[in-house]
């Protein structure tokens, strides 16, 4: 059963209020967007396209989760990044921010390569649960705990379609 947190309007008006202060931040630099795939990729689209900052994309895929609703406790960086990061502003957009532990790995990794900041986008942060030092720049939603799907989000691969964001109950 689904019930709907956050509807496809509400979700459309917060990443255009997002990319709005992503611009501000970045006052005409240009950067490099990083999806973390899979999850990310309907709001990296989204919000890629409402910025009118300068921006090339690359894509990283982190497994720690399987087809589990929690995490394994290993952060894997199974596609890294093809763009040379030196001296480059990036930005990870990610969907969900809950323990902080892959975000922790990942942030440290496009770091360790030079990159010039490296700056967090997320659509939603559950803090509450966070267990590792992860700073969000830019968040769409909070979130307190529960399972959600919609909009990327999947559990085991479904439900990445719905155009909301939904808690998934009895799961």
């Amino acid at each position: 059963m689904l019930k709907e947190l956050l509807s496809e309007d509400v979700i459309r008006s917060r990443v255009a209020a997002m990319a709005e202060s992503i611009d501000a931040v970045y006052n005409g630099e240009d950067v490099v967007a990083v999806c973390v795939l899979k999850g990310a990729f309907f709001f990296f689209s989204d919000l890629v396209r409402a910025m009118k900052t300068e921006t090339a994309v690359d894509f990283v895929r982190l497994a720690s989760y399987g087809d589990a609703q929690s995490s394994s406790g290993e952060v894997r960086i199974t596609k890294d990044v093809e763009i040379d990061l030196k001296d480059r502003h990036v930005l990870v957009i990610e969907d969900i921010v809950d323990s902080g532990r892959s975000m922790h790995v990942l942030m440290k990794h496009l770091a360790s390569l030079g990159a010039k900041s490296v700056r967090l986008a997320v659509l939603i942060d559950k803090k509450e649960r966070r267990e590792f030092p992860v700073h969000s720049d830019f968040v769409g939603f909070e979130l307190p705990d529960g399972f959600i799907v919609g909009y990327g989000l999947d559990y085991a691969e479904r439900y990445r379609d719905l155009p909301g964001i939904y808690e998934l109950l009895d799961c």
